[in-house]
């Protein structure tokens, strides 16, 4: 019901009015019920806010757990938020706890309901297209039902609200959705890494013709970490 509330009464109008996302490819989101991985670029925060409001089902996204460890009134107001549109608490430091983030999203796709999923890992720190990790081949071979994944791009998110940014601006916003790729065929290779890359790369390489990005053979948090130092 909350959800449903922010996303046509409250917070969805504001978002519509202010970015008004075009959307192109809309023929290719599944009419039947489901499994759904929907995998994006990632160019923004605002990007887990903008694809729900062109979707007729929820969609549930594995977000990092420092958004819901905030302290305070705006920490709690933040926390509330995130949990209510859909955000699902995951910690991103490796191990045991990427191993927790993967079940996070069996979870969803096991009831047969829609993920968004950003394969990168990480917001791109330059608008360019970086390579994906594996988890997302791991939830598609793992999950007990068959599991369409839609490539989706966002266009132009990150001059709306780029890496730093405290809010975002005015600003007109592009969704694109191509077709739904089956991995069927994979069945049962959960445990063979060159399957899983296979995988990942081809999802990779299908977001990479409806972005136009710049390819980066590289991990984005890799770079990152490369700049900072």
């Amino acid at each position: 019901m909350i959800y449903w509330l922010l996303k046509h009464i409250v917070a969805g109008p504001i978002l519509r009015s202010l970015f008004g996302p075009d959307i192109v490819g809309a023929e290719h989101l599944p009419k039947k019920k489901g499994a759904v991985i929907f995998a994006s670029n990632h160019l923004s925060v605002i990007d887990s806010f903008l694809l729900p409001l062109v979707l007729r089902r929820r969609i549930y996204f594995l977000a990092k757990s420092e958004y819901f460890t905030g302290k305070g009134i705006k920490g709690t107001f933040v926390r509330w938020f995130f949990k209510s549109t859909g955000m699902l608490s995951i910690d991103r430091s490796g191990g045991k706890a990427s191993e927790a983030s993967l079940r996070t999203g069996l979870e969803v796709l096991n009831r047969g309901e829609w993920l968004g999923i950003y394969p990168e890992g990480t917001r791109s720190p330059d608008a360019r297209l970086y390579r994906g990790r594996t988890g997302i081949a791991r939830m598609i071979l793992e999950c007990e039902r068959p599991v369409q994944v839609v490539p989706v791009v966002m266009v132009d998110a990150e001059k709306i609200m780029p890496i730093g940014a405290k809010r975002p601006k005015p600003g007109k916003v592009t969704i694109r959705f191509g077709e739904p790729l089956d991995f069927s065929r994979y069945h049962g290779m959960s445990g063979n890494r060159f399957v899983l890359r296979a995988i990942t790369d081809e999802v990779m390489s299908e977001i990479a013709i409806l972005s136009e990005q710049e390819y980066v053979d590289g991990y984005a948090s890799s770079y990152k970490r490369a700049a900072a130092a």
